[in-house]
């Protein structure tokens, strides 16, 4: 995978591939610019129509409270879908940090198994969560004050 990029980037095709991307950007930043002024030109055209039949003061609070329903209603969503979304992140980080350690403890081990200070290295940190399951094996949890009796 490595030679293939150096490959890629030796023969330009990283820069190639860098302007074809900047074209696709600014290709659809401009067609999302004409979409707009599209749209904008359709809801114009919606207001006068609407103007014509109900009258311009009628259509401005029809306009107007669709507008803020709308806004009401992405706001809703976002927050529905923020802390669904805040949970994903959390887990995939944890995730992520726990395979880094082991990976990082695995490529770490042959190197402490060789010596005897690296063995001590080990045993210390084993030897002290196997003592502190134990205690926690054999304190007697306190009840809370709103716990019930029982």
């Amino acid at each position: 995978m490595l030679a293939s990029l150096i490959a890629s980037l030796a023969s330009g095709e990283t820069l190639q591939a860098i302007r074809r991307a900047r074209r696709a950007a600014v290709a659809y930043l401009l067609a999302g610019a004409a979409g707009l002024c599209g749209a904008g030109f359709l809801l114009g055209a919606l207001y006068i129509w609407l103007a014509e039949r109900y009258g311009s003061l009628a259509t401005a609070i029809g306009f107007g409270v669709g507008f803020i329903v709308l806004a009401l209603l992405i706001l809703l969503v976002h927050r529905l879908t923020a802390t669904s979304r805040a949970r994903r992140v959390t887990e995939r980080r944890k995730s992520d940090l726990t395979a880094m350690g082991i990976a990082a403890a695995l490529a770490a081990l042959p190197t402490l198994t060789r010596s005897r200070a690296g063995m001590g290295a080990l045993l210390g940190p084993a030897l002290a969560v196997v003592a502190y399951a134990i205690y926690r094996e054999n304190t007697k949890r306190r009840p809370r004050r709103d716990d019930p009796p029982g």
